[in-house]
């Protein structure tokens, strides 16, 4: 199974394409789309662009996205959204099943505790995924860490009905 976890974004969008063969895990690729100040809608084309390519030359079974919540910035929050709309548009087109999750989903799937801070989430993808390093910027460490959720569940979730 072959995941593309996305962490929204209007300036910097992190996505990581992880591979999920029995037990093992593997990252194929990641990294950052970013857009330029100015226009909105000139960047949330740059956005629907460079997804609709990530996505033709990854090819993944499933896209998973995190699950937007803001509590004090709603200027960043409306901008955001936006690019979400689009990220969603984008899979929609695509066929392929989506899920989101939220930031405690994710910590709790890969640390084990929905509350673990950002630098236990990064130890953990890179052990998970058997990297050199720490996944970087962050918007890429969280992307890879919502891939792994995705497959992670849905290994979960295929293990239960078999005997």
């Amino acid at each position: 199974m072959v995941v593309l976890g996305i962490d929204p974004g209007l300036e910097r969008i992190g996505w990581g394409v992880v591979e999920r063969c029995g037990s093992q895990m593997k990252a194929l690729a990641f990294g950052l789309v970013t857009t330029p100040k100015g226009p909105t809608p000139e960047r949330l084309a740059m956005i629907h662009a460079e997804l609709t390519g990530i996505l033709e030359k990854h090819g993944p079974d499933a896209v998973c996205t995190e699950k937007l919540f803001f509590a004090k910035n709603q200027t960043t929050a409306i901008d955001v959204a936006k690019a979400l709309g689009v990220i969603q548009l984008v899979i929609s087109h695509s066929g392929l099943p989506c899920m989101e999750f939220s930031p405690p989903e994710v910590k709790s799937a890969i640390v084990g505790n929905g509350a673990a801070e950002k630098k236990q989430v990064q130890y953990m993808v890179q052990k998970l995924l058997g990297l050199a390093q720490p996944p970087r910027p962050d918007d890429v460490a969280d992307a890879l860490a919502i891939a792994l959720t995705y497959a992670l569940r849905s290994s979960a979730v295929r293990g239960l009905g078999q005997t």
